[in-house]
């Protein structure tokens, strides 16, 4: 009898229900958008209560379940992927303190009081002050002890979304450390929680004891309860295998867990990830994070506003594309794309580096536009960005080609919804050199939280195994030789000089802002 397996996947924007067969085919997908995204007190802000997550993915599994009775009754389980760095804070009574800041959030700790003289010391040996200063001040629990004392005092649980969800699913306060990806004190290389003489421990300002216990990626985490059931529909007893963070998904579920492939995540944030066996840094001192499934980790570089970025641009310069899309029933991307082609590769000297926030490694870093004349329109600006978030994560491929020490990636597969454009993927292949290619879902982190279940239940015998019956390329893209050339002489020429050239303009606009705020 034919069994299948169940991804859920909670995005920033919406959350989905996927079961998936054996071979990796869609049987049925329920998709639910939140009311809204999330809501913000001040310019910068993003927060949300977490129970809005929930109940929109009670509706749709509840639906799914009163519709394919049969196919539920043979699905073998469920694995969750999760966007990730987003704290839940609850009471004693694991009653929700506040709701949550989210990952998008903007907000940043002053972190007066300093850090511990020996951990002071050695982050300036290492040349990582800074960058360990930006990931203090980043870190939510430094802000709520500096900004909501009350609230502070009251959190005995300190969980990342992830946990709630599967607390909530299985009774139990436990999860991968796969879903710890962010200002966490995790420690990825060992998979476990850092202890106090850690060197970054004191950054995070979070004792361990609020979090959950880690166990194995893949592991049994629990079984849906009888409170839960009435909520989802789902079977009391219903297996949850543990998952993990959506972009670590999207690696598993492209089928990217050799050194020959890599993985590029065009998302709200866009990422580039390589699968280890070895543990290894994507850059100095910055972790590499802990895979989803039981050996390896994921090397990534993440460009933080990444196809943000699209909407952004769409909101401020594209108010006559965004009526036609609502009038033709489209995404406004679409229109945009087409646009786009009309502008040569390189955007005819307009280049972009994407930088809309700082970075842990480039602190000083801002964003740049560079090349301007009077013949380029916002289509120009359109494919610049396009090019300068491939360009950040060709940057991103390079270093970490050189720190794994595993030979050059041989290939490239995409997922997220700008690898829905076949223009953005012809021109990933062209930057890159590299071929470019798309599975045949688009619900890459649904599909590796389904390769989990059939891991984990034993159904395949390997990771191995399951992404060779279940993930199929179906598109490829070949690089355009004359679009490389174009391509390659910016990189190198233009964009990585960009940031090394302005860094001490960024520095001083900084402390003129910072000046002007302070009188004010």
């Amino acid at each position: 009898m034919k069994k299948y397996a169940l991804g859920i996947d909670f995005g920033t924007q919406s959350v989905r229900c996927i079961i998936f067969d054996d071979k990796g085919e869609t049987v049925c997908l329920y998709k639910k958008s939140y009311p809204n995204v999330y809501y913000s007190k001040k310019p910068g802000y993003a927060e949300q209560n977490p129970d809005v997550y929930l109940n929109a993915f009670y509706q749709i599994c509840k639906k799914m379940c009163a519709e394919h009775p049969d196919v539920i009754s043979q699905t073998l389980g469920a694995s969750i992927s999760c966007f990730r760095d987003t704290a839940v804070l609850l009471d004693k009574d694991y009653n929700l303190i506040r709701d949550s800041i989210l990952w998008l959030d903007q907000r940043r700790a002053k972190c007066k009081s300093k850090l511990p003289l020996k951990t002071r010391f050695a982050l300036r040996l290492v040349g990582m002050y800074e960058t360990a200063d930006l990931n203090r001040k980043r870190t939510i629990s430094n802000w709520l002890e500096e900004n909501e004392k009350d609230n502070w005092d009251k959190v005995v649980h300190y969980w990342n979304i992830s946990t709630y969800i599967i607390y909530k699913l299985t009774g139990k306060a436990i999860d991968t450390p796969s879903s710890y990806t962010g200002h966490y004190p995790i420690n990825t290389k060992k998979k476990r929680w850092q202890k106090k003489g850690e060197l970054t421990y004191p950054i995070f300002n979070i004792d361990i004891k609020k979090c959950p216990e880690l166990t194995t990626p893949g592991s049994l985490l629990g079984e849906i309860s009888k409170e839960a059931s009435a909520k989802t529909g789902l079977p009391v007893g219903f297996k949850i295998y543990g998952g993990g963070g959506d972009k670590s998904l999207e690696t598993l579920g492209v089928g990217a867990i050799d050194d020959t492939i890599a993985s590029i995540s065009y998302g709200t944030a866009c990422s580039i990830e390589i699968f280890t066996k070895k543990y290894r840094e994507p850059e100095t001192f910055l972790p590499a994070y802990t895979a989803p499934i039981p050996f390896g980790w994921n090397m990534e570089i993440q460009v933080y506003r990444g196809y943000w970025m699209l909407e952004w641009f769409a909101k401020n310069f594209a108010t006559e594309e965004l009526n036609v899309a609502d009038i033709e029933k489209v995404a406004v991307e679409e229109l945009l794309n087409q646009k786009m082609l009309a502008i040569p590769p390189g955007s005819e000297g307009l280049v972009l580096q994407p930088y809309w926030g700082p970075g842990l490694k480039r602190p000083l870093a801002k964003g740049a536009i560079v090349g301007f004349s009077d013949y380029h329109t916002k289509y120009h600006l359109y494919r610049a960005i396009i090019e300068g978030i491939a360009y950040a994560l060709k940057e991103g491929l390079i270093g970490m080609e050189k720190k794994r020490h595993s030979g050059r990636i041989k290939k490239i597969r995409v997922s997220g919804g700008g690898s829905k454009s076949k223009a953005i993927c012809q021109i990933t292949s062209d930057i890159f050199n590299l071929p470019v290619s798309k599975i045949q879902t688009y619900e890459t982190s649904s599909l590796g939280a389904a390769i989990i279940v059939f891991v984990s239940s034993s159904y395949y015998s390997s990771y191995q195994e399951a992404i060779k019956n279940m993930v199929h390329e179906n598109e490829v893209y070949i690089p355009n030789p004359e679009n490389v050339k174009i391509y390659k002489k910016i990189f190198s020429e233009v964009y990585e000089k960009i940031y090394p050239r302005l860094k001490n303009i960024n520095l001083a606009i900084r402390r003129v802002t910072s000046s002007s705020e302070g009188e004010n």
